[in-house]
């Protein structure tokens, strides 16, 4: 595992990590996207990707804009940004080593993975843990100071423990992305994992997402997994599960 770091199209400083296979040659490269303010350090997305390494997958994992160890505001941040700093990151990863051909997203990115991949010409699949089927589904994390942010342009908020601002455009943007559509239009392989009991993101966006999507498209129960794959055995066998999925749809590079 190396850390990287890349300029995305304003100029700021993205930082990563690229996964490699050290047993086996590179199948294919891969994007990892990770969950709303969550960070690329997450447990989840530490297991999932170096387990997706162990399987011949060479894997971006990266802080979104104002997270992490990445620089910007996260205060300046939405949807749209983040798709922008998702098809940096795969034309990063494309010039380094090879374009992506499997796109991988947790939570919100699992979100920003389907809505990014109609830019991405390499991208043969896309799965998708604990996805909402819209953007929007974020706000209701800070329902209750939506008024505020909506009359005053931004108020600070508490998510998982820290304070974020959260700016009007933040709230304008997630409400402008229809998923549905772009699902529809997809034209690549899709696997959708949810748990049925994520208190975080209903499975009903799970069902949503499948039903809007067409072949071939494929769906498998997380079981009594959490929304953030707490457990080390979730996370490995989610990426287990995803490793060979892909090798259907992937050319060996």
């Amino acid at each position: 595992m190396s850390r990287v770091q890349f300029e995305n199209r304003t100029g700021v400083r993205l930082t990563g990590n690229l996964e490699t296979p050290s047993r086996e040659r590179t199948r294919a490269c891969a994007v990892f996207a990770h969950c709303f303010t969550c960070g690329r350090d997450i447990r989840a997305a530490r297991e999932i990707t170096a387990h997706l390494a162990d399987a011949g997958f060479a894997v971006l994992r990266f802080d979104f804009t104002g997270l992490g160890e990445s620089d910007g505001d996260f205060a300046d941040t939405h949807f749209s940004s983040n798709l922008d700093d998702l098809e940096d990151a795969a034309n990063w990863l494309g010039k380094e080593l090879a374009p992506p051909q499997l796109l991988v997203g947790h939570s919100l990115g699992g979100a920003a993975c389907l809505a990014v991949t109609e830019r991405l010409e390499s991208v043969r699949a896309v799965a998708t843990i604990g996805a909402p089927s819209t953007p929007e589904n974020v706000i209701r994390h800070f329902d209750n100071q939506l008024e505020e942010i909506m009359q005053n342009g931004s108020a600070e908020v508490e998510l998982a423990g820290r304070r974020f601002r959260i700016r009007r455009d933040f709230i304008e943007d997630a409400r402008d992305h229809d998923l549905e559509e772009r699902l529809r239009e997809l034209g690549r392989s899709l696997m959708v994992m949810h748990s049925p009991v994520d208190q975080v993101v209903s499975i009903d966006h799970a069902q949503r997402i499948f039903a809007a999507a067409k072949h071939p498209r494929s769906f498998v129960s997380l079981d009594d997994a959490d929304h953030l794959l707490s457990n080390p055995a979730d996370a490995r066998w989610a990426a287990s599960m995803i490793a060979a999925w892909a090798a259907r749809f992937i050319e060996d590079e």
